[in-house]
């Protein structure tokens, strides 16, 4: 992937940062991976705003990404490198020897008419879904599980990759990017490589009304709205709030503990990200 910068005619245009969408080569999605994807303005399902400052943006439709990666042992054809507006790397569609057709996360390296794999003892090369008991150590995954058979759901995001350091016994040790290290499961699967679109965070959106395409409206400070709105707005003149900041329910913004003691998944961390 690369970037471009446009011409500064405008005061939105000067400073924007954009992808130049070189390695998409399929414009029109998969129609029969596509699902509707409704809009909740932030609300859930008694209309009570529940995520403050979303709502408008484009229309989209989720396209069915195949996080368990269970087609084993079928070896899978790249077709193309498609973008997905709900993520934020990009996408690859593989057609199965079976004829099975499927999303991936295309990690960086997986080009059209590549073939990738998912199995026990599959080659352990960019693209290939395996557990991570046969994966070699040191390599960098993706996509990991956390409980086996539930799909990935760690290092999905675009240019993220986790390494595996050690096995131990029945666990895998991960070195995260964070510097978090965790044990993980060893029959749990990840896919080898590093997930693709590697400048997105370089990525500047230029104007406010960007994000408005996005779904997300301005964040309105709390200091600047009324006292029944929040409880740092109101006073004469401007003001620093007179308390901690603060959540319009009250919950304490900074430095405030707010994870579980008691999380189950506190015995497989080995080392936190925060000291």
């Amino acid at each position: 992937m690369g970037l471009r910068k446009l011409q500064p005619v405008t005061a939105g245009t000067r400073t924007v940062i954009l992808p130049d969408f070189k390695e998409i080569t399929k414009k029109t999605p998969e129609g029969s991976l596509l699902r509707p994807l409704n809009k909740t303005g932030g609300r859930n399902n008694y209309g009570n705003v529940t995520s403050r400052f979303r709502g408008g943006g484009h229309k989209r439709q989720y396209r069915l990404i195949d996080f368990k990666r269970n087609k084993d042992n079928v070896p899978g054809v790249v077709k193309s490198i498609e973008y997905d507006p709900n993520r934020s790397c990009r996408i690859a569609l593989i057609y199965y020897k079976d004829g099975d057709k499927r999303y991936i996360l295309a990690p960086v390296g997986l080009e059209v008419g590549d073939v990738v794999m998912s199995g026990e003892k599959v080659e352990p090369k960019v693209g290939n879904c395996m557990p991570m008991e046969n994966i070699p150590v040191g390599l960098m995954v993706h996509n990991v599980e956390l409980v086996p058979k539930r799909g990935g759901q760690i290092a999905r995001s675009a240019g993220v990759a986790v390494q595996l350091s050690a096995k131990e016994g029945d666990y895998a040790v991960l070195i995260f990017p964070s510097g978090e290290i965790r044990k993980i499961f060893i029959r749990c699967r990840a896919t080898i490589g590093q997930v693709g679109n590697i400048d997105y965070q370089n990525v500047s959106i230029g104007k406010a009304g960007r994000n408005r395409w996005r779904g997300w409206r301005s964040h309105v400070r709390g200091v600047a709205q009324n006292p029944v709105c929040h409880p740092m707005g109101g006073g004469e003149g401007r003001t620093g709030g007179g308390r901690h900041p603060c959540s319009p329910t009250g919950v304490l913004a900074k430095g405030g503990k707010t994870r579980n003691p008691r999380k189950p998944s506190n015995r497989s961390i080995i080392r936190r990200r925060k000291k």
